[in-house]
C-alpha cells in the first residue's frame, strides 16, 4: 500500500477552483445588496 506524505499533492487546480468560487460569491452578495438598497431607495 502506498504511503501518503502530507502536503505532497499538487492542489493548484483546487486553489484556482476555490479562488473563483469566492470572487463568484462576493460579486453576488455584491451585486443581491445593491439590487436591494435600488429598491429600498427607489420604492414608492
Amino acid at each position: 500500500m502506498a504511503e501518503h506524505k502530507q502536503g505532497s499533492m499538487n492542489i493548484e487546480e483546487q486553489e484556482k477552483t476555490f479562488d473563483g468560487f469566492i470572487k463568484f460569491v462576493t460579486y453576488g452578495a455584491a451585486l443581491s445588496i445593491g439590487v436591494l438598497l435600488f429598491m429600498a431607495i427607489f420604492n414608492s
